[in-house]
């Protein structure tokens, strides 16, 4: 990337992708960003959104990118004639943040098939007619699917199993960038479980371990506090306590990537975007009953329940996580050679209960998207990392 031409953005809207907007801006990169219309907003509105947003929080304007309206799963990525011609001349790399969670997907015509894989396709088959050379690819630590121990960064097809169709369609996105033998240079970006902002908890999306905080809100509820203030529920948990889960924040997430981008030296590798300092299930329920003052949960271990032997909150608790119950058993080890060479000045925060309490303050204030917190906060859209409405726990389950 150099002074005169732009990087190519897409996904600008999800939770990683407001971000990214924001840290390369400040960075001082020249962007054009590909950007569909939604729910009656047109491209340019959305852009203006989450710029103002972060404007509002910096106290300071940020340059205004260059916005295409299109669609990363149509042809050309949707863009019209004169605009593909704007990218070929104006333009000389990509970063393709755009994404789809849904976890669940029969169908390869739709999501998150239609996002992950045909998506990809469509942006190596538009890099190749405008004549972008260069690729910075948003995968995630997940193509690795079920595998345990050591996971390395040039690690990709094992022949590994995987936990839902969100992780093998990223794998298979992977593999097309991967085989595509015109590109100069493919630099890959693979995060773990991401969560919101480390320092202010802000959050654009709430899923993944934000359906565990949600359920354990809504379900208290339904119970009455004691004497000394305190909630008991009776949940076992069908794990050892002992798993360890892999979180990292997004604002750490969106500043490496940010600065590998601008580092031409350190493009063409593979980076796991991964903490070294994992959270053990216990800690996380430890975090949660200290914020929500509840207790009697027990871990039971994998083998010890069955689905005929629940007792009514289990099975309620059960039904609302089940899409994330894979994700229980213990995590890989992410080797993070590459990240610690190139960025090793950007070292992850620790997630710790101080933090999931932050995350939650924010989350509860916000009404999980609904409050007026939430008036300023910029809704991630479903084409840039949001699950969609089937895939996403429904505060109704408890109702």
């Amino acid at each position: 990337m150099t002074s005169v031409k732009r990087l190519l953005l897409t996904g600008a809207t999800g939770m990683v992708g407001q971000y990214l907007l924001r840290d390369l801006l400040l960075g001082g990169a020249s962007l054009a960003v590909v950007i569909r219309a939604q729910g009656g907003a047109t491209a340019r509105a959305r852009l203006h959104a989450i710029l103002t947003h972060w404007e509002k929080g910096l106290g300071r304007p940020l340059p205004r990118p260059v916005c295409l309206e299109g669609d990363i799963t149509r042809e050309g990525l949707g863009l019209t004639r004169e605009a593909q011609a704007w990218v070929s001349q104006h333009c000389d790399s990509m970063l393709h943040n755009a994404a789809s969670l849904t976890f669940v997907g029969g169908d390869r015509g739709k999501d998150p098939w239609l996002s992950n894989v045909t998506g990809a396709r469509n942006v190596l088959e538009f890099c190749r007619q405008t004549g972008l050379r260069e690729l910075h690819h948003v995968s995630t630590a997940y193509v690795c699917g079920q595998r345990t121990g050591a996971v390395l960064e040039q690690d990709l097809d094992c022949g590994q199993a995987f936990r839902n169709d969100y992780e093998h369609s990223k794998c298979e996105g992977e593999k097309l960038v991967r085989a595509a033998s015109f590109l100069d240079r493919l630099t890959v970006y693979r995060p773990s479980v991401i969560m919101g902002d480390w320092h202010t908890g802000y959050t654009g999306a709430y899923h993944g371990l934000y359906a565990y905080f949600q359920f354990a809100q809504l379900a208290l509820e339904y119970f009455k506090p004691q004497a000394d203030g305190r909630y008991h529920v009776s949940v076992r948990l069908g794990q050892t306590g002992e798993e360890r889960c892999n979180l990292v924040p997004v604002d750490w997430v969106s500043a490496v990537i940010a600065h590998l981008v601008r580092s031409p030296a350190h493009h063409g590798r593979t980076y796991h975007l991964t903490s070294p300092s994992t959270l053990t299930a216990r800690e996380i329920d430890e975090a949660m009953a200290s914020y929500f003052h509840y207790s009697g949960t027990v871990f039971v271990g994998p083998e010890a329940l069955h689905e005929q032997e629940l007792n009514t909150m289990e099975a309620m608790f059960y039904g609302y996580v089940a899409r994330y119950q894979p994700y229980w058993a213990d995590h890989p080890r992410f080797d993070c050679s590459n990240t610690q060479a190139a960025a090793g000045h950007l070292p992850c925060p620790v997630i710790d209960g101080a933090c999931l309490h932050r995350l939650l303050d924010f989350a509860v204030a916000d009404h999980w998207g609904k409050s007026a917190v939430g008036q300023d906060r910029v809704p991630a859209g479903a084409e840039d990392g949001r699950e969609t409405g089937r895939d996403r726990p429904k505060a109704s389950t408890m109702e």
